[in-house]
Parts: structure tokens; sequence; C-alpha cells
């Protein structure tokens, strides 16, 4: 059964982004899972910080991750950029390596519609994206392609 995952963070919005992983952590810790916690600086560094995770020597320790943040629309096209290239790159990453992986990255218009995607008493992205990554996981081990 999966049992260990990194939640990857981006802090731009620093009390969303905590939101998100508090969702995250309980949804694993409800399945009985572990997990770690790295953060960068916005959502652009996340796939750059999974690219240096899945480096590491003991990565495979890891069945699973969970990339968390939000974009919020502004008055410029770089949230287009930020959205469209970080997701591009965490689902070439996911499918390329075979990850199972939980994208909790919230695009939105404005910081109501963040805060009702990531309160864990609302929508709960985080936990939703914990969830994903944890079934992708099994649903690794159920083709066994587990990390042991």
């Amino acid at each position: 059964m999966p049992s260990h995952f990194l939640l990857i963070d981006a802090r731009f919005y620093a009390d969303i982004a905590d939101e998100l992983v508090k969702g995250a952590a309980a949804e694993l810790d409800a399945r009985g899972a572990t997990h770690e916690r790295i953060s960068v600086p916005g959502v652009l560094e996340l796939p750059a910080a999974l690219s240096f995770v899945l480096e590491m020597d003991d990565a495979d320790r890891f069945h699973g991750f969970v990339l968390l943040g939000c974009v919020i629309r502004g008055e410029t096209s770089h949230y287009d950029i930020v959205a469209n290239e970080s997701a591009k790159a965490i689902m070439t990453m996911a499918v390329d390596f075979g990850l199972a992986l939980g994208n909790g990255i919230l695009t939105v218009e404005n910081e109501a519609q963040a805060w009702a995607r990531a309160r864990v008493g609302e929508e709960n992205k985080g936990g939703a994206a914990a969830a994903a990554a944890f079934q992708m996981a099994e649903l690794r081990e159920t083709l066994g392609l587990s990390n042991e």
C-alpha cells in the first residue's frame, strides 16, 4: 500500500498554500500515509523542484507527489504563462516518469475563488489532490509498478 508522499507547495500566496497543505496532509493522514513537505517561491518553480527530487538517489522513497499552489489572474498575460507552462511541465514529468501525482494548483480569477477552492471546509482542493496522488500510487502498485 502506498505510504509516503512529498508535498511541494508554492509560497507566492502563502496563506492559500498553507490551507492547501492542511487539506492535503489531512487526507494523507486519514489514509494512513506519511508525508514530507518542501516549499518553493511560486508555481513556476514547482516543476523544477519536482525534477530536483527525481534526481535524488533515494527519490523512490516517495510513492507519490502532491503539488500545491495558486495562480490568480492579474492585469497581464503572466497568469497564462504561469498556469500553462507549469501545468505542461508537470504533466510531462508525470507521464514520462510514471509518477503518481496530484495537481493541486489553483488557477482562479480572484482571491475569493482561491479561498473557496482551498478551504478545507469548502472545496478542499488540497485534499482532492492528495487523494488523487494516493489513488494513482495504488494504481501503480496494482499494475506491478511499485517503487520497491
